[in-house]
């Protein structure tokens, strides 16, 4: 039933105010109830005591059992004499002492001595004290009776009094004004308290009413798990509180334990590394590039009120591998850009050869050229069987030509054409040689070495440069994702090609490193356990 139907307000804040209220309204009434009731039983127990008291101190008076063993029952015996006038000091309802036969001695009332006493006196005739709350002729009372002991110790009687119990009553009531003030005191600081808080949670639900809030939580569940863009939201001590489906797909989680992760710091749910980083928070930046798996995300973070941030991701990967494509084609383009610039040169040779009539010369230079290309593309396919391989060391090799890089094959360089992943050593081979290329290009004699081999399962690939080499302390900070000493192209981000190389190096087992080579530059060497059939 809604809290329209009830006739509550619809505020989300209104309803809390009320409920607080009623919530202080019914502890300080139960505090109150709890505290009157054992006061009750306190003064009952007080007014007992004090009659039994005041029976006491009448009974150790040795005048009157005297008084009760010469004299007879009226009303001017020393006895009434004498339990009158502690009647009248104690403010006692009555004082009553009564022979063994239970016959009144002494009453407030003179008609009633020599009658028996209207309560059963045989607990105190018998010698033991009793307290009670019972009803005589004289109504409701708090009563105490002892023995009445003679000189020598025999009982010969017992003095019984009374405690009115409208006082008692009385002094119940009047301590309730007392009482109700403190609790109302309490009711105020309490509501008073109640006032401030929902204020404070007014403030913070933006005055919705519990409805419109349930809406929005479910709206952004929905909302969250249908998006095709990660998101992560943290807590302000770094900790996960949601990993929506796409988040848990991009980062390689199981999309059903993504819940299972909420609480957890976030260095354990990624382990350590750039993409832990960029999310809580220790890399800035906007669009800042990752690697996590197979996956290149693009990391965006966005701090929240409380100190806690939600970080979205986006998938880089495809647009990544498009722009890799786009730099193997550019890359092939220039090399044929650059075959038919030498092709047009050498046709112009031989036309000028034949048109000078030297038909020998024309001969010898279609062969000598023929030759080059015929043995560059001789000598990789003798080394490298693979064919994805050979060709890109032959397109390689154009490129490098153009540039006036040689690119060579060391001696020891054999690979059969036996590899699990070749478009996976493509890529790092690629990559290598198109950093090593870069490198070499300012060098007054630049020079690229390649040396593939085989050691049983274990693919080894090496690369050389004689550029300017990699500083020692840089060595492993290369391959951080978004490291670059180049200028982004306009397509898309630098950073991302030795980063990609140890990754799948990783991926396969093994392992990417950066070296100094013999010459003074760069090497750099990647080993793939298992890497052949």
């Amino acid at each position: 039933m809604s809290a329209r139907r009830l006739g509550l307000p619809r505020r989300a804040v209104s309803q809390i105010l009320l409920t607080q209220l009623a919530i202080a309204a019914g502890v300080v009434a139960l505090a109150t109830g709890l505290f009157l009731a054992p006061l009750s039983a306190q003064l009952d127990d007080q007014a007992m005591r004090r009659a039994l008291a005041i029976a006491q101190s009448a009974a150790a008076d040795p005048s009157l059992a005297a008084g009760l063993l010469d004299s007879g029952a009226s009303a001017d015996s020393p006895v009434q004499s004498s339990a009158e006038r502690i009647r009248r000091a104690t403010g006692a309802q009555y004082v009553v002492v009564l022979d063994l036969d239970g016959i009144r001695r002494s009453h407030p009332s003179a008609d009633r001595i020599g009658l028996p006493v209207s309560t059963d006196p045989s607990d105190a005739l018998a010698g033991r004290e009793v307290m009670e709350i019972d009803e005589g002729t004289l109504g409701r009372s708090a009563r105490g009776k002892v023995p009445l002991l003679a000189a020598d110790g025999e009982i010969v009687g017992a003095v019984s009094v009374g405690i009115a119990y409208d006082s008692v009553r009385e002094r119940l009531l009047g301590a309730i004004p007392g009482l109700l003030a403190y609790a109302g005191g309490a009711l105020a600081a309490g509501a008073l308290a109640a006032y401030l808080l929902s204020r404070r949670i007014q403030r913070q639900t933006r005055d919705l009413a519990f409805s419109d809030i349930a809406g929005l939580l479910a709206e952004r569940e929905a909302m969250l798990h249908s998006i095709r863009e990660g998101v992560i939201a943290l807590a302000p001590d770094g900790r996960v509180r949601l990993v929506n489906d796409e988040a848990a797909r991009l980062l390689g989680l199981a999309p059903d334990a993504a819940g299972g992760f909420a609480g957890r710091p976030l260095d354990e749910v990624l382990g350590a590394g750039r993409t832990a980083d960029v999310l809580s928070g220790r890399v800035t930046g906007r669009d800042l590039l990752t690697v996590q798996g197979p996956r290149v995300l693009v990391a965006n973070r966005m701090p929240t009120e409380d100190g806690g941030a939600v970080a979205t991701l986006r998938d880089r990967t495809e647009l990544e591998r498009l722009g890799r494509e786009l730099d193997s084609t550019r890359g092939l383009i220039d090399a044929l850009r650059a075959q038919d610039h030498e092709h047009a040169n050498r046709l112009h040779t031989l036309l000028g050869l034949l048109e000078l009539g030297l038909h020998e010369e024309a001969v010898e230079f279609v062969t000598e050229v023929a030759g080059v290309h015929r043995t560059t593309a001789e000598q990789v396919t003798e080394k490298v069987h693979d064919p994805l391989l050979a060709a890109l060391l032959v397109g390689k090799a154009t490129v490098a030509a153009e540039r006036g890089v040689p690119l060579r094959l060391a001696g020891t360089t054999l690979l059969p054409d036996r590899l699990v992943d070749p478009g996976g050593l493509v890529t790092i081979l690629g990559n290598l040689v198109d950093n090593a290329l870069d490198a070499a290009a300012g060098s007054p004699a630049p020079l690229v070495e390649v040396e593939l081999r085989a050691e049983g399962r274990t693919a080894v690939l090496m690369v050389r440069d004689n550029g300017p080499g990699v500083p020692t302390a840089r060595r492993e900070e290369i391959f951080t994702e978004g490291w670059s000493t180049k200028q982004p192209r306009a397509h898309r981000e630098r950073g991302l090609g030795l980063a990609l190389v140890r990754r799948l190096a990783e991926r396969q087992g093994g392992s990417a490193r950066a070296g100094e080579a013999a010459d003074g530059g760069a090497e750099f060497s990647v080993v793939l356990p298992e890497a052949l059939r």
